[in-house]
């Protein structure tokens, strides 16, 4: 699923997802082959699966401090995003 960054959900302290937020046109490259491959007459079930190519890590302070949680200061490393 794509979130914009303002629709990350407030409610969720941390978001690890196989998307960018921004819609990346790597995103749409991919979703045109299968597309256009469906339309030559392949099979959808037949199509392969595609694993992502990259994961995100974000981290919301705010909540997470709101419920009471303590992220770990190597967590927020490896985060791709923190949000304060």
């Amino acid at each position: 699923m794509i979130f914009p960054e303002a629709a990350v959900p407030s409610q969720s302290w941390c978001r690890f997802s196989s998307t960018l937020p921004r819609s990346s046109p790597d995103q749409y490259r991919r979703a045109a082959s299968y597309v256009d491959r469906i339309l030559k007459g392949e099979k959808p079930t037949d199509l392969p699966v595609q694993a992502p190519t990259k994961y995100e890590l974000v981290v919301n302070l705010k909540t997470a401090k709101a419920l009471g949680l303590t992220v770990p200061p190597t967590l927020l490393a490896t985060a791709d995003e923190v949000i304060e």
